[in-house]
């Protein structure tokens, strides 16, 4: 049957041979017909006989003349068809004469050239030849042929197929294509020796090309091949050799690709991970070598494999994954920082199980790494792992994460709070599907946060900041209002004092310029009419006031400036109508609008943009207010302390926009009398909003009046207040007050009797006068003068103190109403027997004719009478100052030496809360200086802390203000030791005339001391030496006034002021090293006149101003009294609080 077709082929060689010039149609022509004749042919099969060795002499000697033309002339020739057509025929008599080479070895490299060359065709997938192409890729493919071309030493035409292979290759190609190419490779790579390392490149090269487009088809190629070589042991060990040569030859090897064996190692992972298995654990010794880039390659790849999901690599390689975690403290910090960028994808993989929870613990461990970009990359891996499964991440990687929002470096601290939004949004998104529940460790992210506001190192925080934060930034932005309300509620009541302050003073500034907004258009408005400069100067100083509340005061003016001259009259009508909207829905659309007003090309976006939002209720709206209430309503959770908490929240709001509550009146009247107890703060609520809202007062005044006779003495004040905010009607109270008398005089419920009578006397002082002198008669005779009532040995609890009795208590009651019916809230009404109250004030101060009842508790109730005395001197001192006698004053003074530490505490803690609020006049700070050398240490502590802030607050406001040098020194902090000083020589401890006991002085004069100590401490007011020279000047003026100036008191005290003024002039020198010419101070100091005349010409004595003794003094003072408190650092307050700063170089000479 084979003979036609060889006979018909030898014709063709023939042909072919003696064809002088054939043109191209006659060699196409010849060429088809011959590899259709060569398909049709079967193998040559082995001869196994004579005859069977002739007929294959036979087919070798018909198809000679064939092999002969190809040779010839017809490998080489020109036209790319007849190429082709030359490699089918060559390919099918390499089939035909299997397995015996059918060319010499002289054509052979031409005819693997060509074969070689037809394959780098098979990219034009659009040709007519592209199938025969292809056909011819699966003979050669088939056959194993090209191994020869090892045998014949073309290498390099090996190494250029498979480089054909990989660049014709395409997305497109059929896996039957890709599936040859590879059986070729891998033909050749088994059978090549000292090429085996170059073929393998070529294959690899390709294998990492592709990292970035793992889809495409050269890296499917090398992938094919390297997983194939996994199923040869051979080859299997031939790509193992190499990888490990690169690890510990790395050096010596000779290769392109040896220092992407990371990248190599990980690829071939991904196709293969059991090829690897002797490969991966000799990247330990890469984990512990020296190099640092050796290290982070190292943690690099490991940490890819160990995120590969489809494998257990750590549990697989044990070993390797405990030297991976021990990366995470390395030596260096690049390695450190590898370690954690790794740590997420291997989270995200695999987050269950022993090694997830090792990997989450390394990275909360870095969270507090000494180096701020490893906390910094830490924070940033613990809230992308948060975010990868909010429901399953660790509550304490959460928290830890959020503590860097307190950094010490600002960069940290930066990163940490865009972070931490990223993920309280997510968890937020979360609740609002129904995913998850609202979690306490999640609302403390916000309640970090706001704690921001205290920061002032960085200009991106403190409260101004923090407001755009929790109005645009904290919330998804299509969150609804009732889901933000829920957050709120739930992080209100996570909420500490400090966190509450942050609030209100965001919410504060926020209302602050609303109100000068509204002020400006207004103006701005009247400004048509009559354009005086009057009016000009006005906008003027709104606009510099609003500038100041900015964060970049400068930018802001030049905002604001550029504001004023837009005349487009629509946009502050817009803005107009933005601050008139209660509701956050129709905000935000107003909001929008104004955006779109200016666009996004406005020079003054970015301010103007800021200026909406603030003046936006985007914190808080009518809404917000609206869903609290009506969780209260329907409250079943039985969550006591989230429903007291959103009570709180709501009064916060009331507090400061009022106008929220408007419209919701009758809601909350509900809500009023269905809560039971009532909730004090919901009467609060209502004296706060009473004047901004439409209460009906015939239907809430039921409910205040009986809150006045029955309920708590907390209650009875805010009543009080509601009704006055609510109603201006004198009949109300007149009514209310008449409703109070009986009860008062048939003792029911005293104690919020007399709250209701005082605070009806600071609200309605025509009210309280018909029949104030009864009143009063009878509170002085019947309750503070009396011995005991019928039950006065009744042990009941005053709120944070220790127990005290009935009769106690009332006795305190009844001087509140006494001193609240003095400080009345409306100018003018004033009483004018204040010596009534001064002399009772006395009395109970020094604790003469008060018979208490024998229960035991006698000195523990006396110390009580004692403290409200004083606390009530601290009160009147707010209007009635000058009418307080020096000797009430050292009374008052002397209660912070009180026996009781409670009481102690107390009173001193009362003195620092009115300063704070400026309500009382400076001089009672030199209580202060005898809680400093207090026994007890907190009270020494905190004593010495308000000192010092009492001396930073108003000695750097004083500073600021220029005012007269005489009455300058009288508001300078440095004048309360004018009274200090008249307090010690008052004194009954002073020691004896002639007395040298060094200890006994140092004891006496620590007090004084101690606060020259504080006016001297640079650190208190942030290093600022100028204010501290400023205060050593007025304090020597003080000195130099005092010694010449008497006592106006009593003459026979006269030394001690003198020898005190002494003391004070020699420590102030002592303390302060240096020299400042004295001719700066103040040149006249005015003294009080109740307690200091001018003398005549008597002299302190002189045997106490012996310098030896002096000195001897100085020492003792700083030997025995506890340096710690004025080393001991204060409150920070930035970041030159935590500083040391020197003393002041001011020296007085001269005395």
């Amino acid at each position: 049957m084979d003979e036609p077709l060889l006979q018909r082929l030898s014709e063709l060689g023939i042909q072919l041979a003696h064809r002088t010039r054939p043109n191209k149609d006659f060699i196409v022509k010849s060429l088809r017909e011959a590899v259709n004749a060569l398909c049709k042919l079967e193998q040559s099969p082995q001869p196994q006989n004579a005859k069977e060795a002739q007929a294959a002499q036979k087919r070798e000697a018909a198809l000679k003349p064939l092999v002969d033309s190809l040779c010839c002339g017809l490998l080489r020739h020109p036209d790319k068809d007849v190429r082709l057509l030359v490699a089918i025929c060559v390919t099918e008599i390499f089939r035909v004469k299997a397995p015996e080479p059918p060319f010499e070895d002289k054509y052979l490299r031409e005819v693997f050239k060509l074969i070689v060359n037809s394959f780098a065709d098979l990219a034009d997938i659009a040709s007519p030849y592209f199938s025969k192409r292809v056909k011819l890729l699966d003979t050669v493919a088939q056959l194993r042929c090209c191994v020869i071309m090892l045998e014949i030493d073309c290498v390099d035409l090996v190494l250029e197929m498979f480089n054909i292979f990989f660049s014709v290759v395409s997305d497109d190609s059929h896996d039957s294509l890709i599936y040859s190419m590879s059986s070729i490779m891998l033909n050749l790579l088994n059978e090549s020796e000292e090429a085996s390392q170059q073929l393998l490149e070529v294959i690899l090269r390709n294998l990492i090309k592709g990292k970035k487009d793992a889809t495409s088809a050269a890296y499917q190629l090398a992938a094919s091949v390297i997983k194939s070589c996994a199923e040869e042991d051979a080859l299997n060990s031939l790509v193992c050799r190499y990888l490990i040569s690169c690890i510990h030859a790395r050096d010596a090897m000779v290769s392109e690709l040896k220092e992407s064996y990371h990248e190599i190692i990980f690829k071939v992972f991904q196709c293969a991970p059991q090829m690897l298995v002797a490969v991966i654990p000799s990247l330990i010794e890469e984990l512990l070598a020296d190099q640092v880039d050796v290290r982070i390659k190292s943690v690099n790849l490991v940490g890819k494999l160990f995120a590969f999901s489809e494998e257990l690599v750590a549990q697989k390689y044990h070993d390797l994954f405990v030297e991976f975690l021990e990366r995470f403290s390395d030596k260096s910090v690049d390695v450190r920082i590898s370690a954690l960028q790794c740590s997420k994808a291997i989270y995200v993989a695999k987050p269950y199980g022993t090694e997830s929870d090792e990997i989450i613990s390394a990275v909360e461990d870095r969270l507090l790494d000494f180096d701020d970009r490893v906390r910094m990359q830490a924070v940033l891996v613990a809230c992308d792992i948060s975010r990868s499964n909010l429901k399953l991440v660790p509550s304490k990687l959460i928290s830890q994460a959020t503590e860097r929002l307190r950094d010490k470096k600002i960069s940290v601290r930066k990163r940490a709070l865009k972070k931490m939004i990223e993920v309280y949004q997510d968890y937020c998104t979360e609740c609002w599907k129904g995913s998850m529940t609202i979690s306490d460790h999640f609302e403390k992210i916000p309640c970090k946060i706001m704690l921001l506001c205290y920061d002032k190192d960085c200009k991106e925080f403190g409260s101004q900041n923090m407001e755009f934060v929790f109005a645009d930034d904290l919330f998804p932005e299509n969150l609804p209002v009732e889901e933000r309300t829920k957050h709120w509620m739930h992080m209100f009541s996570l909420f500490s004092s400090q966190h509450e302050k942050a609030l209100l003073t965001i919410l504060t500034q926020k209302r602050r310029l609303q109100n000068e907004m509204k002020n400006y258009l207004a103006m701005r408005k009247k400004l048509k009419g009559v354009g005086s400069e009057d009016l000009h100067k006005k906008i003027e100083d709104i606009l510099a006031e609003m500038a100041e509340s900015f964060p970049d005061c400068h930018k802001a003016k030049e905002g604001f400036r550029s504001l004023n001259l837009t005349k487009d009259n629509k946009l502050f009508k817009s803005i107009e109508q933005l601050l008139e909207k209660q509701t956050f829905i129709v905000r935000q659309a107003n909001q929008d609008v104004l955006l779109g007003m200016i666009g996004d090309n406005h020079p003054y976006h970015e301010f103007l943009q800021s200026i909406f939002s603030r003046c936006s209720n985007n914190i808080f709206s009518s809404e917000h207010v609206q869903y609290i209430l009506d969780f209260l309503l329907n409250n079943q959770s039985g969550n006591n302390h989230l429903e007291d908490s959103s009570v709180d929240l709501l009064l916060v709001i009331v507090r400061i926009f009022p106008t929220m509550l408007k419209g919701l009146e009758m809601q909350f009247q509900m809500l009023l009398e269905q809560k039971s107890p009532v909730n004090d703060k919901l009467i609060e609520i209502i004296a706060k909003a009473g004047a901004h809202v439409s209460f009906n007062i015939s239907d809430i005044y039921p409910f205040l009046k009986k809150m006045c006779l029955d309920g708590t003495r907390t209650q009875a004040k805010f009543s009080v207040s509601a009704i006055a905010a609510i109603t201006t009607e004198q009949s109300v109270f007149l009514n209310l007050y008449e409703a109070l008398i009986d009860p008062l005089y048939s003792q029911w419920n005293v104690p919020t009797v007399l709250q209701s009578l005082g605070c009806i006397a600071q609200h309605s002082v025509l009210t309280f006068e018909t029949r104030g002198e009864e009143i009063t008669s009878y509170i002085t005779q019947k309750i503070i003068q009396m011995e005991h009532l019928d039950d006065g040995d009744s042990v009941t609890c005053l709120a944070n103190t220790a127990q005290c009795c009935e009769s106690c208590q009332l006795k305190i009651y009844g001087l509140k109403t006494l001193v609240k019916s003095y400080l009345p809230y409306q100018a003018g009404h004033i009483k004018c027997n204040i010596k009534f109250l001064l002399d009772i004030l006395s009395t109970m101060l020094y604790n003469n004719n008060f018979d208490m009842t024998e229960t035991g508790s006698w000195e523990n109730d006396m110390s009580r009478i004692r403290l409200a005395a004083a606390k009530a001197v601290l009160q009147l001192s707010r209007k009635w100052d000058l009418h307080i006698t020096p000797e009430i004053f050292r009374c008052t003074i002397l209660i912070g030496k009180d026996s009781s530490p409670f009481v102690r505490r107390t009173f001193l803690a009362k003195i620092h809360k009115l300063l704070k609020e400026r309500k009382l006049p400076i001089r009672f700070t030199c209580a202060f200086a005898f809680g400093v050398t207090d026994g007890i240490e907190d009270v020494r502590y905190h004593s010495y802390e308000y000192i010092a802030e009492f001396i930073k607050d108003y000695g750097l406001v004083t500073r600021k203000q220029q005012s007269s040098a005489a009455h300058g020194a009288v508001a300078h902090p440095t004048y309360m030791v004018v009274y200090l000083i008249h307090v010690l020589a008052q004194n009954s401890d002073f020691p004896l005339k002639g007395c040298r006991n060094e200890k006994l002085y140092a004891d006496f004069c620590s007090p004084l001391f101690f606060v020259l100590q504080a006016f001297t401490n640079a650190s208190i007011v942030d290093g600022d030496l100028d204010v501290v020279n400023d205060a050593v000047l007025h304090l020597f003026s003080i000195f130099r006034a005092i010694r010449k100036a008497e006592d106006a008191i009593d003459p026979q005290t006269n030394a001690k002021l003198h020898i005190l003024a002494e003391f004070g002039m020699f420590a102030l020198n002592a303390i302060n090293h240096g020299a400042i010419s004295v001719s700066q101070a103040p040149g006249q100091i005015l003294l009080p006149s109740s307690f200091y005349k001018l003398q005549g010409n008597s002299k302190c004595s002189e045997s106490f101003c012996e310098e030896g003794f002096l000195c001897s003094l100085f020492a003792t003072l700083k030997r025995c009294t506890p340096q710690a408190f004025a080393q001991k650092p204060l409150t920070k307050h930035g970041r030159k609080g935590q500083e040391a700063f020197p003393k002041s170089n001011t020296k007085i000479s001269g005395f």
